[in-house]
């Protein structure tokens, strides 16, 4: 700012009111101390700015790296969030990393608000945090009494995806799921509720296991030793799909000819060539869109009830998934 007050040959508090657009500077001084900001190339620190209004305008986001829909999710937060006016301060967990490692650390960045996929445990960090600043759970159903929810519907993309295998003919669909905290455990009953409502109760069956590749591939592994196999597998998630694919291939086991494959999420891996998975897609958009408002609420009314939010299902089909095979 001294800089520019020399260039414009102004005084720095002449070129501080024009940078915040106070009222006092005639119309020739703001022209020359603007002309004098852009040739030197000066941009208002924003940062500094807002500490001195008591403001950061920072978001954190807690996520796993390893999941390709919740980056996807918090790098559409990054341009829906500066859009308004904010930035997202990361917070991945990792083994080493706890949730409460995680709030903590954020906390201290002075955010305004958090954001959290699958909390995986009770976290004390976050509840606290939750009775201070707007916080949003994501991907889960979760009514903690303080915070906002925003969740796919589970029930309606596990009816889609049995609906779907059912009219090629599927009757033996089992599910590789039931892990990996709430959402894990969540998934698996709507994958029991849409069997039912199809008649096939009866049949469900699911395999224990969580969202990673090697979750799937356990789960082929299994299949594969059966005397009798399914015609259909369905998997909590994209990466454990890909996980079943792998296995599938390796043995020389056709998908969909011998057995259909379906993921969730839809993430960059179902749409790979090489993989082409049919899929439950989970809208991004309307994701970032529900949580940044849920934020923008609350910060308005930070005493308003919570609110739970569920973006819609849709079911994407690709070429993992055909008629059941002639037993």
């Amino acid at each position: 700012m001294s800089d520019v007050a020399e260039r414009a040959g102004v005084s720095r508090a002449l070129v501080s009111m024009v940078m915040r657009d106070k009222p006092g500077p005639s119309q020739q001084s703001r022209e020359r101390i603007l002309a004098a900001a852009r040739e030197l190339g000066y941009r208002p620190n924003a940062s500094a700015r807002l500490l001195r209004r008591n403001r950061t305008k920072l978001i954190g986001a807690i996520f796993w790296m390893g999941s390709p829909f919740q980056v996807r999710v918090v790098e559409r937060l990054f341009r829906k969030a500066a859009e308004l006016g904010y930035g997202i301060a990361l917070g991945p967990t990792t083994p080493d990393r706890s949730t409460d490692d995680v709030v903590a650390q954020l906390i201290e960045e002075r955010v305004e608000a958090l954001v959290a996929f699958n909390l995986e445990s009770f976290s004390g960090e976050f509840l606290d945090a939750s009775t201070r600043i707007p916080t949003v759970l994501l991907g889960e159903w979760n009514d903690t009494g303080t915070s906002d929810n925003v969740h796919i519907d589970e029930d309606e993309g596990l009816r889609l995806v049995v609906e779907h295998l059912v009219s090629l003919g599927h009757r033996d669909i089992v599910y590789v799921g039931g892990q990996a905290g709430k959402v894990g455990h969540d998934r698996a009953l709507s994958y029991q509720r849409a069997m039912q409502k199809f008649g096939l109760a009866g049949q469900s069956e699911v395999i224990s296991g969580a969202f990673s590749e090697e979750d799937g591939a356990a789960a082929a592994r299994e299949i594969l030793r059966r005397d009798r196999r399914p015609t259909a597998l369905i998997c909590a998630g994209d990466l454990s799909a890909v996980g079943a694919l792998s296995v599938f291939a390796r043995a020389g086991v056709s998908v969909p000819g011998s057995i259909s494959v379906v993921g969730f999420d839809d993430s960059y891996v179902a749409s790979l060539s090489y993989n082409q998975l049919t899929t439950v897609h989970q809208d991004v958009d309307a994701t970032a869109d529900a949580t940044l408002s849920a934020i923008l609420q609350r910060l308005e009314d930070f005493q308003r009830p919570p609110s739970s939010i569920a973006t819609p299902a849709t079911l994407v089909v690709r070429e993992t998934t055909g008629p059941t095979p002639a037993r």
